[in-house]
């Protein structure tokens, strides 16, 4: 029986969430932190991700911008208005959400203009191998996952760490002076929208979840979210080491020719 879930405090305060959400969320973290300590920010923010490295970030990562409202309209379809009090907040959010995202697609692309990887090379560019980790198990968790799954796996955790990680890139002085000053503030607007100063999205959507499961789910409703959510931040990790994984092995062949060479 679906006991029901109310927010016992602040919505972004871990501790309003039930007992079953605390405990996974704490589960998770350590995966999480794969992504937002992941090296591939320090390499941004000091500019030594060089340009092959940040076109592969910019052409790799396109899909999962391009697509996630796809993902976001996917959910939308699982819902059935006054079915449930789950099914009447995630139809809300989901419908006042999808245009947002649709306006972050053009902003990403902004940022890949600023960075010196050309429009059209983002639009029309073949994702580096291995980036596309992230996109796939996201299409496949929207598509044929439940809502509370398809919501877990895309708005809260892949919501969440990005606004971590785009938080340490945007606050970075350093990053921020590779950009013109005159293009700067449009460059950079991805970035400080994800920066998670006050985003509450993960949180909206960890919200949702909780309220379609209830406050008392069974523990193999409550494993199979968290392995999700593992899932995602999983595919993060794997996309981000592809987008500068082939630039190592150049670089440390290079390096082994020489050697040999001397």
């Amino acid at each position: 029986m679906n006991t029901r879930f109310e927010l016992a405090g602040p919505l972004t305060d871990i501790r309003s969430y039930p007992q079953w959400t605390q405990d996974m969320v704490a589960d998770c973290d350590r995966v999480k932190r794969t992504v937002v300590e992941h090296e591939l920010w320090d390499l941004m923010r000091s500019g030594a991700l060089g340009a092959d490295g940040t076109a592969n970030f910019m052409v790799g990562i396109w899909p999962v911008i391009e697509r996630f409202p796809g993902y976001m309209a996917q959910s939308l379809l699982k819902t059935r208005y006054g079915r449930s009090e789950g099914d009447n907040l995630a139809r809300r959010w989901l419908v006042r959400n999808i245009r947002v995202e649709q306006n972050h697609a053009e902003y990403w692309l902004d940022w890949a203009e600023g960075a010196g990887v050309p429009r059209q090379q983002v639009l029309e560019g073949t994702p580096p191998y291995g980036t596309q980790a992230l996109a796939n198990w996201l299409e496949e968790i929207s598509s044929r996952g439940s809502l509370a799954a398809g919501i877990a796996a895309s708005n809260y955790a892949v919501e969440g760490a990005t606004g971590e990680w785009s938080q340490i890139v945007y606050d970075s002085r350093e990053y921020q002076g590779l950009f013109p000053q005159n293009t700067r503030k449009a460059s950079l607007r991805w970035l400080q929208l994800h920066a998670a100063y006050d985003d509450t999205h993960p949180w909206e959507a960890l919200e949702i979840v909780c309220t379609l499961l209830g406050a008392s789910p069974r523990p193999e409703e409550v494993a199979h979210i968290g392995e999700c959510i593992k899932r995602s931040y999983r595919s993060m990790c794997i996309s981000m080491d592809s987008c500068y994984r082939g630039l190592r092995l150049q670089e440390e062949g290079a390096s082994f020719q020489v050697v040999a060479a001397a």
